[in-house]
C-alpha cells in the first residue's frame, strides 16, 4: 500500500490516518458517475465539485454501460472514462476508480451485463469461468487509464475492488492480482467494509458509510433504526444496514470492530442525500447531511467520502432499462432515469443548500485537515450508549493532547432533540482544564458545531472559542483566522494571557486569571479582533455570522488569496469569480477589498457584478387526457415491497403537453422545467423518448432542458402523471404526505415554469 517512499508527494497510510508528502492528509471525496452525466458538461460540473471543497472524485465503472452486448465495448461520449479522469485532473481533483466488476449503485444487476448475470457462472467468486471474463474487462479499463496513474503523474490515487462483498476475502485478493496484471495500479486499494465484511488483511483499506435515511428499508412510517447511530459520536464504523437487503447471511451479533483499529477510519459513502425507491421516498434535509458529516469527523474520520455528491441520470440501454428493479431480482424498484439522490449538486447540476453547508466544513478541512487527521477521539464519561437516548447532549473531543477540537451535535432527522440549557464543557489539554464557555449557554435544538481548543494563530494561542473555524488566510502579512458564530451562541474568545501584549477591535477584553477573554462581539463582515503578542507579532480573528459563512468561499483572485461572500453560488476559477444565477442587483463581498477605499461592508469591499437573472417564465401547459383511477397496489412477493408502475399502467396517466419556446432553447446555459405537482409517478417524454421520471416525494420536479435541445426543437415535451392512492403502501416523509385526496386518490398539477440558470464571470481584467 502506498507510493514509493522517494516520491516527493508520496501517498501512504498509517493505522490512524493517510499521509501525503510526509504529512497527515485528510481527503474529501465526492461520488460523481461520469456515465450518468453528459460529457459536454463534465468540466463545468467538476469545477462545482471542486468549489464545494471536495478534493477527490470517486466514480463507478458500470460494466453494463460499456458492454451491454458481449464483445461490443463502448467508451465513447458519456462513457469516456479516460476523458472524465483527465478532466478531473485538469480541475485539480484526485480520482478513485470503483472498478467492480460488481458495483451496485442502484444499477441493473449491480452493473453486470445481462449476458454475465445469466451465463450460469458463480459470479463474485474465484470460479475460473468467471475470472476468464473479468480479466479482459479489467484489461479494457486499464487501457482507458493508461498513463493516468500516479507513476505517470496522473490523478488516480485509489482503486476500489468490488462493492459490498462481505464473505469472499480471497476473491478480493484475486481481483487485486488480476487488476495489477493488466496494468491497473494505485497507492490506495480499497474495499467496502460494512456488514462486518471479511477482508484480506493489509491488502485493502476498509471504507465505511452512513446514511440519514434508507430507501432500501421497508415502507414503515418511522425513521430507520440504524440511521440513529450516525448522529452519535463514538468509535464505531460499521453500518450493517447498508447492503443488508442483498446479503444472504446475517452480520455477527457482537459487532466486534477491534480488528479495524489497524486501519484509519475512512469513509466512501456518507449520505450526501438519498435516492427514492418506489416504496420508500424520504426527504433528506441539508442539516441531516451536514450534521452527519460533522459527527463522523468528531468520531475520528480521516477520510470524508460522500455518496452521492453529484446526482445524475441513468441511461436507457439498447436491450433494457438499466435501473435496479424487482424484475431483476432486487428488493427495490428505482426510477428508470433519475438518480438525483437529493445530492449537494443535483441531477442537472443544481446547487443545493447542502452544498453550501458542507463547503463550510470543507474549507476548514482544507486548512486544518492535516492537524485533525492524527488526533484521537475522547468521549465524556456520560456519553450516551443507547441510540434511543434523546436527552443526553452529544459531544466529543479530538486532540493530540496539546490542542484539539470540541464537537457538539444536537441535531437528528425526524426525531427532534431538545434544547440543552446551562451548558459548559470541561476538557483537559496540555496540563490544564479548559472550561468553555466561561458562562453557561444554551445549545439549541438542531445545533451542531465544532470549536477550536488551544489553536495557534501566528504567535498567540487561541485557548478556546465558542465559534467554528472556517479557514485561514494571510492578509498583508497578518495571519488571519476566520471563525463563524454557530447555534446562536454568543462568541467568546479566550487567549493565553502570557502571550498577549494587546487586544484591539470589536468586543471587550478582560484579563481573567491566566487568560485574556474577549466577549461582547457582534459577528458579521465587520467583526475583527486584532491580537498583538508580547514580542510584537500580530494576528487577526474574523468572526462571521452564519449566513455570511454559508455564502463564503475563498481562493486566489485579483492577485491574492481572498474571501468571497456571494448570496448566489460562487466559484473562484482561473478566469475569475463565476457566480450562478445572480439577480440583476447582485453583489459580491471581498476580503481583503481590492482597495482600502472599497471597504463599504464592514471589513469587506462590496462590488456590483452585473447579474442577469431572469425571472421564471410560466409554461403553457395543455391537458391532453385526464387520469384514470389509481392502480391497485402490486407487492413484490420476494421483498414484500410495493412495485413501481409498469409501462402498461401509464395508459391511465394524465397527459399534459408543454411546448418549449424557442428562446428557452436558444439560452446558452441551462434552463430547468420546474413542475409543481402531487401524485405517484411522473414520466417526461419527447416524442417516444423517455427523458426523465420522478417518484413524487414532496419536492418540485426539475428537468434540465439543455441536453435535450435538439429533440425539443421539433416537438413538445409531454408529462405523463399517475395519481397516488390514499392507502398506497409507500413511505413519504410526514411533512409532505398529502391530505387532500379526492375519491381516495390525489393528482394535482399546480404549475410548470421555465427557470433559466445563468452564469456571470467577474474577471480581474474588468477592474
Amino acid at each position: 500500500m502506498g507510493d514509493p517512499s522517494d516520491r516527493a508527494d508520496a501517498i501512504g497510510a498509517t493505522s490512524r490516518y493517510l499521509t501525503r508528502g510526509g504529512r497527515p492528509w485528510l481527503p474529501v471525496m465526492g461520488e460523481f458517475h461520469y456515465s450518468r452525466y453528459p460529457a459536454a458538461e463534465w468540466r463545468e460540473e467538476l469545477a462545482k465539485v471542486r468549489a464545494g471543497g471536495v478534493t477527490m472524485v470517486a466514480t463507478y465503472v458500470f460494466w453494463i454501460y460499456h458492454e451491454e452486448e458481449r464483445g461490443v465495448v463502448d467508451w465513447s461520449g458519456d462513457r469516456d472514462l479516460r476523458r472524465f479522469v483527465t478532466e478531473c485532473a485538469d480541475v485539480g481533483l484526485d480520482v478513485v476508480v470503483r472498478i467492480g466488476p460488481w458495483g451496485h449503485g442502484e444499477c441493473r444487476n449491480g452493473g453486470f451485463p445481462d449476458w454475465v448475470q445469466h451465463a450460469g457462472l458463480r459470479t463474485r467468486t474465484d470460479d475460473p469461468a468467471y475470472l476468464a471474463i473479468v480479466r479482459p474487462w479489467f484489461a479494457q479499463i486499464a487501457a482507458q487509464l493508461t498513463g493516468l496513474d500516479r507513476a505517470w503523474g496522473g490523478p488516480i490515487v485509489g482503486i476500489q475492488l468490488e462493492n459490498e462483498l462481505y464473505d469472499q476475502p480471497d476473491h478480493l485478493l484475486t481481483l487485486k492480482r488480476l487488476a495489477r496484471e493488466v496494468g491497473l495500479d494505485a497507492p490506495l486499494w480499497t474495499a467496502t467494509g460494512w456488514g462486518h465484511a471479511q477482508l484480506p488483511p493489509d491488502e485493502v483499506l476498509p471504507l465505511f458509510g452512513g446514511y440519514s435515511e434508507a430507501a432500501w428499508d421497508s415502507a414503515h412510517d418511522g425513521w430507520p433504526q440504524q440511521a440513529r447511530a450516525h448522529y452519535f459520536f463514538g468509535p464505531g464504523r460499521d453500518d450493517d444496514s447498508i447492503g443488508a437487503d442483498l446479503r444472504t447471511t446475517p452480520s455477527p451479533v457482537d459487532g466486534d470492530e477491534a480488528h479495524l483499529m489497524r486501519y484509519p477510519f475512512a469513509t466512501c459513502e456518507l449520505g450526501g442525500g438519498m435516492y427514492t425507491s418506489y416504496h420508500r421516498r424520504p426527504v433528506v434535509e441539508p442539516d441531516d447531511i451536514a450534521a452527519l458529516a460533522l459527527v463522523k469527523l468528531g468520531s475520528g474520520s480521516a477520510w470524508q467520502g460522500y455518496y452521492m455528491y453529484h446526482g445524475g441520470s441513468m441511461k436507457i440501454g439498447r436491450r433494457s432499462t438499466l435501473q435496479e428493479s424487482h424484475a431483476t431480482g432486487y428488493p427495490n424498484d428505482c426510477p428508470l432515469v433519475t438518480y438525483d439522490f437529493q445530492a449537494p449538486l443535483g441531477e442537472y447540476g443544481q446547487f443545493r443548500e447542502s452544498w453550501a453547508r458542507l463547503r463550510m466544513q470543507h474549507l476548514w478541512l482544507a486548512d486544518h485537515g492535516a492537524a485533525l487527521a492524527p488526533m484521537t477521539l475522547s468521549m465524556p464519561d456520560d456519553a450516551p450508549t443507547d441510540t434511543a437516548d434523546r436527552s443526553t447532549l452529544r459531544w466529543a473531543v479530538r486532540s493530540d493532547g496539546h490542542c484539539g477540537y470540541l464537537f457538539v451535535n444536537n441535531h437528528q432527522p425526524v426525531e427532534t432533540l431538545p434544547d440543552h440549557h446551562d451548558v459548559q464543557f470541561g476538557v483537559a489539554l496540555a496540563g490544564r482544564e479548559i472550561v468553555v464557555p466561561a458562562q453557561p449557554v444554551t445549545v439549541a435544538s438542531g445545533a451542531y458545531f465544532v470549536w477550536p481548543l488551544r489553536r495557534p494563530i501566528g504567535e498567540v494561542t487561541l485557548v478556546s472559542a465558542t465559534a467554528q473555524p472556517v479557514c485561514d488566510i494571510v492578509v498583508d502579512g497578518v495571519p488571519t483566522a476566520v471563525l463563524v458564530q454557530t447555534g446562536g451562541i454568543g462568541v467568546e474568545l479566550t487567549f493565553d494571557g502570557e502571550e498577549i501584549g494587546s487586544v484591539d477591535g470589536t468586543g471587550t477584553a478582560v484579563h481573567d486569571g491566566q487568560d485574556v477573554r474577549v466577549t461582547g462581539l457582534q459577528p458579521g463582515t465587520g467583526c475583527r479582533v486584532r491580537v498583538t503578542s508580547r514580542t510584537g507579532g500580530v494576528a487577526d480573528i474574523l468572526i462571521l455570522d452564519e449566513r455570511s459563512a454559508r455564502q463564503l468561499t475563498r481562493g486566489r483572485c485579483w492577485g491574492t488569496d481572498r474571501l468571497v461572500v456571494s448570496a448566489a453560488p460562487a466559484l473562484v476559477t482561473d478566469d475569475g469569480v463565476v457566480v450562478y444565477t445572480p439577480p440583476a442587483d447582485a453583489e459580491i463581498l471581498l476580503y481583503p477589498p481590492l482597495s482600502p477605499a472599497d471597504t463599504t461592508d464592514g471589513l469587506f469591499g462590496r462590488y456590483a457584478i452585473g447579474g442577469r437573472q431572469a425571472a421564471p417564465v410560466p409554461a403553457q401547459v395543455r391537458s391532453l387526457s385526464p387520469a384514470g383511477p389509481a392502480r391497485e397496489p402490486v407487492i413484490d412477493p420476494v421483498s414484500g415491497n410495493a412495485s413501481a408502475p409498469t409501462d402498461d399502467n401509464f395508459a391511465a396517466a394524465a397527459v399534459y403537453e408543454v411546448p418549449i419556446p424557442p428562446e428557452v432553447l436558444d439560452h446558452a446555459d441551462e434552463t430547468l422545467l420546474r413542475v409543481d405537482w402531487t401524485g405517484d409517478v411522473g414520466r417526461a417524454y419527447i416524442g417516444d423518448t423517455l427523458v426523465a421520471d420522478h417518484f413524487w416525494y414532496g419536492s418540485t420536479w426539475e428537468i434540465g432542458l439543455r441536453r435535450f435541445r435538439d429533440l425539443l426543437r421539433d416537438q413538445p415535451l409531454r408529462l405523463h402523471l399517475l395519481p397516488l392512492r390514499r392507502d398506497a403502501p409507500v413511505y413519504l416523509s410526514p411533512q409532505v404526505r398529502p391530505t387532500d385526496h379526492v375519491a381516495g386518490q390525489v393528482l394535482q398539477l399546480r404549475s410548470a415554469s421555465f427557470v433559466p440558470v445563468s452564469r456571470v464571470t467577474v474577471k480581474p481584467a474588468a477592474r
